[in-house]
């Protein structure tokens, strides 16, 4: 169905009135009651194209506002809210209740949990793990005549994983493959592959020196390794294999 305007089965009947036209669309694989797509946005948008890959499993109550471009393979729990003028990649999941503000850059298999707030303007790069309850901020000073063009989201480099009800204000950047704890108010910068937590969250070591109290691994993180001559806690790391 890419490139129709004019959707047909399961989709027509999940389109919200006038949103055809607008309508980018590959083949869905499931598509659950009460989702609706094409929400026309309040606020203006120059371009009102929403473009959704194939493969989408989309849970009842899941609303995709036009204006966005999300790849292929999308999947979501109930009550799931996509606005405007976001851009997400391939095979990225969020549960229910989570809700991506507008303007977001979201990379390839990103994990959003349940009940998670995305602010506008905020990226998360490829293989972002973010659990339940995590929050993020993006007006430094609300209220103010400038917070508008001012503001501006968190920043999660690829591979970090953030735990239950973390809160992270605006312009931080967490590094590639960092660890925060849960329950944690990240107001700083956290290197690549740090562990921090805490509030204010404070860097406590590397999750190159974590161990498995369970006795599975010898390193939970052992997987991921340094780039040939790059320094512990600087970027350039890269998945091993």
């Amino acid at each position: 169905m890419s490139g129709q305007t004019a959707p047909q089965g399961e989709f027509a009947a999940a389109l919200a009135p006038g949103a055809a036209e607008w309508m980018r669309l590959g083949e869905p694989e499931e598509l659950a009651p009460y989702v609706l797509i094409g929400q026309r946005p309040r606020r203006p948008v120059e371009d009102l194209i929403l473009t959704l890959g194939a493969g989408a499993r989309l849970g009842s109550g899941t609303i995709l506002y036009l204006g966005s471009t999300i790849g292929a393979r999308l999947q979501t729990g109930h009550h799931v809210v996509v606005r405007e003028q976001n851009v997400v990649g391939d095979d990225v999941s969020i549960w229910s209740n989570s809700v991506i503000d507008y303007g977001c850059q979201i990379g390839n298999q990103v994990k959003i949990h349940t009940n998670v707030y995305i602010a506008q303007f905020s990226t998360l790069e490829d293989e972002v793990f973010i659990a339940p309850g995590v929050s993020f901020a993006n007006d430094i000073h609300p209220g103010c005549p400038m917070s508008g063009p001012c503001m501006r989201g968190p920043t999660i480099k690829r591979g970090a994983q953030l735990g239950v009800n973390v809160t992270v204000v605006p312009y931080v950047v967490i590094g590639e493959y960092a660890l925060i704890g849960a329950g944690s108010v990240v107001t700083r910068d956290i290197p690549a592959r740090a562990v921090a937590y805490g509030n204010p969250a404070r860097v406590v070591g590397t999750i190159d020196q974590l161990t498995c109290s369970k006795g599975f691994l010898e390193r939970p993180y052992a997987h991921l390794s340094m780039s040939k001559g790059v320094k512990n806690g600087e970027k350039g790391y890269e998945r091993g294999h």
